[in-house]
């Protein structure tokens, strides 16, 4: 049994079993349509997100999970370690990395307890948290296991576009003024996850240019480990399969999954989104 214990959120992603099989504890953010509220991965899928959001008048928001159950996570492991990792989405996107090292502290003496801010999100978090693990159960220290984590985070890249102005908009990220003229111009933001802010990078007037960029960010990687291409549907659009079919030209071995971004991203971005998460690994980059 590995004596360094793994703890994420729910907006990690694992293919089906992984977490479990690696006994990766998962603590769940809270995703609010007014008055309701739920667990997200446990009341409420991305699936059910996107109907919802379709149908609510009300647009969502996301919390943290409550500090009590980071808490009781963590004494419940504290049984059979005395270390943890506990790895979370980026700070700049929620406060879980503050709600977890609030609730590490309550544990001082009794069991150490290493709080990281992924500065990532989704299948990015979901690989950082999957190689500790893996680590762990090779029976690494938690210093190794910590050190390997933050060697991996600058080579994870988020890069996407949106269809709609309105949640960044709302989540500040860009100007009342500036969305209204955006909407009006019909123009798309090319954004990127950058120290774990989400940035415009530039602007491109329709989805077919949008995709043309997508495809030219990931070109210029001359190793990638892993990707996924990111959407709202868990069903492959057109735009989805050009974006797979040229992108097997450069990169004929490498699997090209589609992922269905969760609630606590949606909130930030919207529906409709398209997006690549590139893992360059950290051997071959230069």
């Amino acid at each position: 049994m590995p004596k360094v214990k793994v703890v994420t959120d729910s907006t990690a992603y694992f293919e089906p079993g992984v977490a479990e099989r690696l006994g990766i504890r998962i603590v769940p953010l809270r995703v609010h349509f007014g008055d309701e509220t739920f667990r997200e991965g446990i009341d409420i899928t991305p699936e059910r997100f996107f109907r919802k959001l379709a149908e609510s008048p009300i647009p969502p928001t996301t919390s943290p999970p409550p500090m009590e159950e980071f808490r009781a996570v963590y004494r419940e492991l504290n049984k059979t370690t005395d270390e943890i990792l506990s790895i979370h989405v980026s700070s700049h996107l929620s406060r879980t990395c503050e709600v977890a090292t609030a609730a590490a502290s309550t544990l001082l003496g009794r069991c150490e307890i290493v709080v990281v801010d992924s500065l990532t999100v989704s299948l990015g978090l979901g690989i950082l948290a999957k190689a500790a693990a893996e680590a762990a159960n090779r029976g690494e220290s938690l210093d190794a296991i910590v050190r390997l984590v933050r060697g991996m985070i600058p080579h994870i890249y988020v890069v996407f576009f949106v269809e709609t102005l309105d949640y960044l908009e709302r989540g500040g990220r860009i100007g009342q003024a500036q969305a209204l003229l955006g909407t009006m111009l019909g123009i798309k933001p090319f954004l990127t996850i950058e120290e774990g802010d989400i940035i415009p990078m530039e602007k491109v007037q329709d989805r077919e240019k949008a995709v043309d960029k997508l495809f030219e960010f990931v070109a210029e990687f001359s190793h990638i480990e892993q990707i996924a291409i990111i959407q709202s549907t868990p069903e492959p659009t057109e735009e989805t399969n050009l974006l797979v079919e040229r992108l097997k030209l450069i990169f004929p071995d490498l699997k090209f999954p589609i992922l269905v971004y969760g609630p606590s991203l949606a909130t930030h971005i919207g529906p409709d989104t398209l997006g690549v998460i590139v893992y360059e690994g950290v051997n071959e980059s230069g």
